[in-house]
């Protein structure tokens, strides 16, 4: 039978010949086979990606330049295949730079650069030159001007997948009718099928880019969006990673490269918000973490350990032992409570002082004597402390048998541990394990909660040991401690990373933004404090729109945005979902059928993250990772936004019950008011001044003489109101107190701004001459809170 062994040995080139077949790829090369993962898997959602990449890269280019966006799209129909142009007025690009921008993967990659941008991994606007030659076979034509050249320079390229470089088949100079800027022009294998996404993305760059002029042709139709405001985004700047988001592998490598020796030196230089101070919090609780901590305990009396000392010490003068023993002793004893490390220092500060006035040495031998002959002093007392401690964080229903048996036994544990140095795990460890034979022996049990008060108070009465902490080497080659690191930095209150390496919208831009684009009744926006997730920091921003002109049937539409880019597929997969139908909704006025899921009604809500390295599902850039850390803040974000929106949903409620309160007095009253006169022969009632009292409204009422008007302001509510009141004569108005004049077309708008307490009156006059027409507008108050007379 031929052995398995046999076999392997006739064909002893089989690895030679598989290691033969073995070659790496080029990024491209991969790509070329992934394009999907690049989000260009169909015609359609192709268009709609290359759009996007070359869109966001044209409002960085002139971001980062100080220039606000004048940008044109446009895509038309080539034979079989579709043309899309995208220009821009940025700086433009460089000769020499210009090729490898368009024609290599991974180039100019923002990946490493703790600073928000669009781009991050330097794909996507050669991945669209890429899906343009895989699917049409023709070269990108790229023109770029940069400001002074006289020329623009002329570029028709393709990626060469074997190398991930750019193969030029033309390089000229052209004329171009743009100072500067940059124009690509691609042909590509594609279709209409996703218009609608491609508007909306155009719709929503808008929105939240209220900075940027957008020009968009497409066969059908041609849209413009112009800009609401001449403020470019904040300029930021590249930072170091926060302490609270490193991870360790992140922590370990920083360590390797680093050129400190000491722990405090790299904490300072390799992370932001760490100084000196912050430095050496995080490295006591590393030492704490490292060495553990030694427990402190009571000291005996000063006469105890007077004699105690001097019962240790042999072969000095009764007078030089007598001050020493002295000086100990007083200063163990001030101490409220000593470890061992403290009564070492004290031991040694003594025999200095002894040396120095008395000339006597006092070594380490009978320092070590002179420490434990204390230690063991103090240690007496354990017990009896440990029974005090456990009594005072426990609750009264724990007797006194169960409280003294789980001191006898934590002091049976300590007794084994040298300076009663330990960490916070050797704690826990003792305390349940003490909790275990509590409840063994004494059928007693001793909870989690009850353990876990002794654990701290235990905690509590340690001290941080005085030991040097490793050096930045041993800690990199060592992953334990590298570990130990950092927990401690996590634990460790540290300020929140600067803002300076964003730049948010802004709460008053996206409600600008969304007031531009969306015609509704109410608008609410806000913009979280920044955060940290994995050393990057990051803002989450919200805003919502709701009724007017937005559809009222079906889910609300959610808008969602990363680093001012809109998100356009992949809904369901992002982080934006999951928090959006986590929300109890009908809490904030919305319907949710089912009291979870997308909640109904006529309203837009608008979520950004902003970050130096938003968390992506997949190199398409479609959807947000489900990162607890962001979700939370975008659920902060989009609540602090509803809140408002219930706020003014309550008050619509209000006013409307209100307005129907006052249609249903305003038919009654009148007839009432009628029968009330024909019965008392009076005449009849004023029905608006009447119905301004029933309604507690603000009640305008005009009375005009043959020398003038006087509008009579009454406020029945039960606050001050503030009002604007302007009346429009038709007439040139005389003698005008407290008010101002404004002549158009041939009538005059008097206004005035009065301040009418509750139940107070305020007279507005003027003179007129002659005949005159009126009109009246008053704002500062609700319709539903007014009635006017005039």
């Amino acid at each position: 039978m031929t052995s398995y062994q046999s076999e392997l040995g006739g064909r002893s080139n089989v690895a030679e010949e598989l290691a033969e077949s073995q070659r790496s790829i080029s990024i491209a090369e991969f790509f070329e086979k992934n394009k999907h993962m690049l989000g260009f898997d169909s015609g359609a959602r192709g268009l709609v990606t290359a759009v996007k990449e070359a869109v966001d890269n044209a409002l960085d280019a002139t971001e980062e330049a100080g220039i606000l966006p004048d940008i044109y799209v446009s895509i038309t129909e080539a034979g079989d295949y579709y043309r899309l142009v995208v220009e821009d007025n940025g700086p433009g690009i460089t000769k020499e730079q210009l090729p490898k921008v368009f024609g290599k993967l991974l180039y100019g990659s923002r990946f490493h650069v703790r600073e928000q941008k669009r781009g991050q991994q330097g794909i996507g606007i050669s991945a669209a030159v890429l899906y343009a030659q895989l699917t049409s076979g023709k070269p990108a034509m790229i023109t770029s001007r940069t400001d002074g050249d006289s020329d623009a320079q002329y570029f028709e390229l393709i990626v060469d997948t074997d190398s991930n470089e750019p193969e030029i088949s033309v390089d000229t100079t052209t004329s171009w009718e743009r100072p500067h800027g940059t124009r690509i022009e691609l042909e590509m294998e594609a279709n209409m099928r996703a218009r609608q996404q491609l508007h909306d993305y155009i719709k929503h760059t808008a929105v939240v880019n209220p900075h940027a002029r957008i020009e968009f042709e497409e066969p059908r139709e041609r849209l413009k969006f112009e800009r609401v405001t001449d403020q470019l985004p904040a300029e930021t700047e590249e930072i170091r990673p926060h302490p609270h988001g490193i991870e360790l592998g992140s922590l370990i490598k920083l360590l390797d490269e680093s050129a400190s020796h000491t722990l405090s030196g790299f904490l300072q230089s390799e992370f932001t918000r760490v100084g000196q101070k912050t430095a050496e919090s995080i490295v006591t609780a590393f030492r704490d973490r490292h060495y553990g901590r030694e427990l402190a305990w009571k000291p005996a009396p000063a006469p105890v350990i007077e004699s105690a000392v001097s019962d240790v010490v042999n072969n000095k003068s009764p007078d030089a032992t007598a001050t020493f023993a002295q000086r100990v002793a007083g200063a163990v004893s001030e101490q409220p409570r000593v470890a061992h490390h403290e009564c070492r220092a004290i031991v040694a500060n003594a025999a200095d002082h002894v040396k120095s006035t008395t000339g006597s040495t006092f070594g380490s031998t009978v320092q070590g004597h002179t420490v434990e002959a204390i230690w063991e002093l103090t240690l007496d007392g354990v017990e009896s402390e440990l029974t005090e401690l456990i009594d005072e964080v426990t609750t009264a229903r724990k007797s006194d048998e169960t409280i003294d048996g789980m001191a006898r036994r934590l002091v049976t544990k300590l007794n084994g541990v040298d300076r009663h140095r330990l960490t916070h795990g050797d704690i826990e460890s003792f305390v349940e394990r003490a909790a275990t034979q509590t409840e063994q022996r004494d059928d007693v049990t001793f909870g989690e909660t009850a353990q876990q008060k002794v654990i701290e108070g235990v905690w509590s009465i340690s001290s941080t040991v005085p030991d040097d902490p490793p050096s930045v080497t041993a800690v990199s080659n060592d992953r334990d401690f590298a570990s130990e690191l950092l927990e401690a930095m996590r634990e460790t209150d540290i300020l929140a990373p600067p803002t300076d390496c964003l730049a948010p919208i802004t709460d008053e831009l996206v409600e600008e933004g969304l007031r531009k684009e969306f015609d509704a009744d109410f608008y609410a926006a806000t913009t979280r404090d920044a955060e940290v997730h994995g050393g990057d920091p990051f803002i989450v921003e919200a805003g919502i729109a709701y009724g007017g002109d937005i559809q009222s049937d079906g889910s609300i539409d959610v808008l969602r945005f990363a680093n001012r880019v809109p998100l356009v597929y992949q809904r369901g997969a992002c982080a934006t979902a999951d928090v959006i139908t986590s929300i109890n909704w009908r809490n904030y006025g919305l319907d949710q059928p089912g009291g979870s899921g997308t909640p109904n009604g006529p309203a837009v809500v608008l979520i950004h993250v902003a970050s130096t390295n938003v968390p992506f599902t997949s190199e398409s850039k479609d959807a947000i990772a489900n990162v607890p850390e962001i979700e939370h803040e975008i659920e902060l974000a989009i609540r602090d936004a509803a809140r408002d929106l219930k706020r003014y949903l309550k008050k619509r409620r209000s006013l409307q019950q209100r307005k129907r309160k006052r249609n249903v007095i305003a038919d009654i009253l009148p007839t009432m008011a009628e029968k009330l006169a024909d019965m008392t022969d009076q005449q009849s009632l004023m029905i608006e001044d009447s119905l301004a009292r029933i309604m507690s409204n603000v009640l305008i009422e005009r009375t005009t003489t043959d020398d003038g008007v006087a509008l009579t302001v009454t406020n029945h509510t039960d606050t001050t109101t503030e009002l604007s009141v302007t009346d429009i004569v038709s007439v040139d108005p005389g003698s005008l107190e407290s008010a101002t004049v404004v002549e158009m077309d041939g009538e005059w708008f008097v206004t005035w701004e009065p301040t009418v307490e509750s139940g107070e009156t305020a007279r507005l006059q003027y003179d007129l001459d002659g005949d005159a027409e009126f009109d009246i507008s008053v704002e500062g108050i609700e319709a539903e809170k007014l009635s006017v007379t005039a």
